[in-house]
This record gives structure tokens, C-alpha cells and sequence, in this order.
């Protein structure tokens, strides 16, 4: 099988540290919350670890003004540090070989740290290309969010002065995808 990409060799150890890390015992030693649990006739179908930023846009809100959650950009990798797809706004998820799932927010569960964004449960909306095609990772139904850092929004620096500015705020995170 050819190569995807070519990494240089700081990016490919980050990207192997960064799932090595997200699969480290100790952050699993934090039990997912029950409420973010796929449906029992739900299998996990891919793994995978994200990299990235969380875009945050100041924006008018009554009483004030705060940042506004405008759309993830990370890289995600699975577990040998390959780069296998993108995770961007709709929440949308685009593989390398060709699948694109979007999806829609089902449950959420705060994260253990107050700076880590939230645990997530999310419903698959659309697959492209095809819908229910049997491909790679089979007919996906629900994606889990999980054991995320960083990535939350600013407490501070969103007033009329800054309003329309965007902060991207770095964050990793566990996908789990399954499917039936």
C-alpha cells in the first residue's frame, strides 16, 4: 500500500505521541458517562485520534458579547500515527478513502477538566458518497467525542473593541465511530 502523505519526521512522531497519548491508560481512567453511549446495537467501526484548533468568533450576544464556537479544523490519525482525515464545521468527518459523514449533536457530557471541551455523543445525518454504502467503515451511525484537551472557549478578551475577531484554541480528542 502507498503512503497517503509524506510526514517529516517531527510531524509523524507528534502525530504517533498525540494517539499514544489519547489510548494512555490514564486517560481512560475516566469512565465515559452513561448518557453518551451508542445505542446496544451499535459497534465501534474506527478509532481515531484528532488534532487540532477550536475557531472561536467574538460576536454580540444580549447583555454582551462572547466567543461563539464557529467550526473545528483538525487532522486525524489512527492509531500508528497515520493520517487518515479531516474533522471540520457541520461537524463534519472526510476520509481518505472518499467517505464523508456529517452528524448532529445527541448528547453531551462536561469534561473532567473545566479547560477541555465537552464529551460529545453525535448522530450520523449524511454519508457520501452513497448512503448506506458498505465500504471502509460500513454504515456509521453515532460518533462519540471523548477524552478531549483543550479547546475551550476564552473566559476573557470578547467586548465591543474585539468583536468579529476569531481565536483558534488548540485542542486533541478521541472519535470513536460506530455503526451496525
Amino acid at each position: 500500500m502507498k503512503p497517503i502523505h509524506r510526514f517529516s519526521p517531527i510531524l509523524a512522531a507528534t502525530a504517533v505521541a498525540l494517539c499514544a497519548a489519547a489510548a494512555a491508560p490514564a486517560a481512560r481512567a475516566v469512565p465515559i458517562p452513561s448518557t453518551l453511549s451508542p445505542a446496544a446495537h451499535e459497534s465501534p467501526r474506527l478509532h481515531v485520534g484528532a488534532r487540532g484548533v477550536q475557531v472561536y468568533q467574538c460576536r454580540a450576544r444580549p447583555g454582551g458579547h462572547a466567543w461563539t464556537l464557529v467550526a473545528p479544523e483538525a487532522d486525524l490519525f489512527d492509531s500508528d500515527g497515520r493520517l487518515v482525515g479531516s474533522h471540520g464545521a457541520g461537524p463534519s468527518w472526510r476520509f481518505v478513502d472518499g467517505r464523508r459523514v456529517t452528524a448532529r449533536l445527541k448528547a453531551r457530557a462536561d469534561a473532567p477538566r473545566p479547560d477541555d471541551i465537552p464529551w460529545l455523543l453525535l448522530e450520523t445525518r449524511t454519508q457520501w458518497p452513497g448512503e448506506g454504502r458498505t465500504g471502509t467503515h460500513g454504515r456509521l451511525t453515532s460518533i462519540q467525542r471523548i477524552h478531549t484537551r483543550g479547546g475551550a472557549a476564552p473566559d476573557a478578551g470578547c467586548d465591543t473593541a474585539t468583536a468579529g475577531s476569531t481565536v483558534r484554541v488548540p485542542y486533541t480528542a478521541e472519535y470513536v465511530l460506530y455503526g451496525h
